[in-house]
């Protein structure tokens, strides 16, 4: 018996090594992601951990939009869309049908992805701002389309009394925090697949990746469901939550705060956006508490996403990977910056 529990955690602790301590990246991820899970063992303040809560589910979404606007190019400023129809979705089959919300909220995140498949088929032919465009319009008839059904979506006052998925504040906890880190992760590694490859492709140069055979509509659309489906399951997470779902999660400002937080984070990184909300969204609610700043918060989240813009232009999480290290210039893995060779290639650093 213990010689099959010591090979796992060997296998642990060289995984631990070579793949998660060998860049300072990686490094802080894995404590960040640690602290995360610690954190209820230290602070069980409501208030806390309703902040990381909603930060969590905030970051699933903004990692979504990442991967439809930051690997495929194709900027959505409607992605609220995606997490209106998940948080609708499930709480319309809890609240009408009493289903239980674990397989509610699946079948939200389904019927988003969906419509995420819907929504792309129109968008195949436009292109940059025309997008960005057309996907606006489209939480806005969705808006219009409840209010003209409001016995089964609650009008503009929407539908409360969800049943939440735990009663425990700290259960909740988990649930959202490993429900981030493991889309996040999911996402992460499609990124950096070959589909991911061939998005990135198709942002810089759709016309060369069709002449090269590859069938880009096939992966657009796929870049819209997948991007859909993370959105839809994040709305269905804030549905149970907050035991409350109203057109407010279909508003142009929910949309344009995904844009804020994934080129707040850095846009084509998943983790970017991630850091992103993590980062703006607790101190929104920090300031909220200081009487003084409450009335200036508005203010000051603006000044500070523009002097991150001016002095962090590709983003605050790339811009902290650069000053930890360094791509190898003969076969492009990073290397920690204190390093002369590539640990791989060793070839030289500089």
């Amino acid at each position: 018996m213990r010689r099959y529990t010591v090979v796992p955690a060997r296998r642990l602790g060289f995984l631990v090594r070579k793949e998660i301590l060998v860049l300072p990246s990686r490094t802080l991820v894995g404590v960040f992601s640690l602290g995360l899970i610690l954190l209820p063992w230290f602070s069980n303040d409501p208030y806390l951990l309703r902040v990381v809560i909603l930060s969590s589910i905030f970051a699933i979404y903004a990692a979504s939009w990442d991967l439809l606007a930051g690997y495929s190019g194709q900027v959505s400023f409607g992605h609220a869309l995606f997490f209106g129809v998940g948080g609708y979705g499930s709480a319309l089959l809890n609240y009408h049908l009493g289903w239980t919300p674990w397989l509610t909220i699946v079948i939200g995140a389904g019927v988003a992805m969906v419509a995420g498949f819907l929504v792309g088929i129109p968008c195949l032919r436009l292109r940059g701002s025309y997008l960005s465009l057309a996907t606006l319009a489209f939480p806005l008839i969705l808006t219009g389309l409840l209010f003209t059904v409001p016995e089964l979506s609650g009008g503009e006052l929407g539908i409360s009394g969800i049943r939440p998925l735990v009663r425990s504040r700290v259960g909740y906890y988990y649930i959202a925090v490993g429900a981030m880190l493991a889309v996040c992760f999911a996402l992460w590694k499609i990124g950096n697949s070959n589909t991911g490859l061939i998005l990135h492709a198709i942002r810089e140069d759709e016309v060369a990746v069709r002449a090269s055979g590859i069938n880009t509509v096939r992966y657009r659309l796929l870049a819209f469901s997948l991007s859909a489906l993370g959105a839809g399951f994040a709305g269905a997470l804030f549905a149970h939550f907050i035991r409350v779902i109203g057109p407010s999660t279909l508003e142009v400002a929910l949309s344009f705060q995904a844009v804020i937080w994934g080129i707040f984070g850095g846009v084509a990184s998943i983790y970017g956006p991630v850091a992103g909300v993590f980062v703006l969204y607790p101190l929104t609610e920090a300031m909220s508490l200081v009487r003084e700043l409450s009335e200036y918060r508005l203010l000051i989240f603006a000044i500070v996403v523009l002097l991150v813009l001016l002095f962090m232009p590709e983003g605050v999480a790339p811009w902290v990977r650069d000053k930890l290290e360094i791509r190898c210039p003969r076969c492009k893995v990073r290397n920690v910056v204190t390093r002369a060779t590539c640990h791989i290639c060793e070839a030289p650093l500089r």
